[in-house]
């Protein structure tokens, strides 16, 4: 087996970490955002906390064995390549910085609304738009990205590949950051 074949492996192997957590934190956002009391939340968002920790393992393996297959067989200056460099940067920005910290207010919301019924606030953060954006948008980008390596596209279509995988995440993730439709209608009382 040779070097290339190898770091091509831990380039896929990197993709499949961040693919596997960001799909666990999705879980975790669809059970927080059902999620009607503290007890029904706090497993949820302690297992996406610890999912989270992987992503910057995937992007780090990501980038490094991305470098290493551009420097041994491709160029710095492929346009699909360098598309794709940018998207990854764009994941990597927008998980911490966007993700990370609606998902801290979410965890800071959970801590004080205190045992019992979730309250608005807390409800109100689990459908925070930004916050399921970011986990939807992040992977689409990443589906680009693989579109990108696949097909190795002129600079215009892998821009294309990564825009439209991260309006198809961002618009799939909207419609769970509505209310739900409340299930239990008031009971009229039958004395009045």
């Amino acid at each position: 087996m040779d070097t290339y074949r190898t770091v091509l492996y831990l380039h896929v192997l990197s993709l499949l970490v961040g693919i596997g957590a960001a799909t666990v934190v999705g879980v975790c956002l669809f059970r927080l955002r059902a999620a009607q009391t503290l007890a029904d939340a706090l497993p949820w968002g302690m297992l996406a906390s610890k999912a989270e920790r992987a992503f910057p393992v995937a992007i780090l393996g990501l980038f490094s064995t991305g470098a290493y297959l551009t420097s041994d067989a491709w160029t710095w200056s492929t346009p699909w390549i360098d598309v794709s460099i940018v998207a990854l940067v764009i994941v990597a920005l927008q998980g911490p910085l966007v993700a990370g910290l609606r998902a801290k207010a979410l965890e800071h919301a959970l801590i004080d609304n205190g045992p019992g019924p979730l309250g608005d606030r807390a409800r109100g953060l689990a459908r925070d738009p930004a916050l399921w954006v970011a986990t939807f948008a992040n992977p689409g980008i990443v589906l680009g990205i693989v579109w990108n390596m696949l097909n190795k596209p002129s600079t215009a279509q892998a821009i294309a590949a990564v825009v439209v995988g991260y309006a198809v995440g961002a618009a799939g993730a909207l419609p769970f950051t509505r209310k739900q439709a409340i299930e239990a209608h008031a009971v009229a009382d039958p004395t009045a």
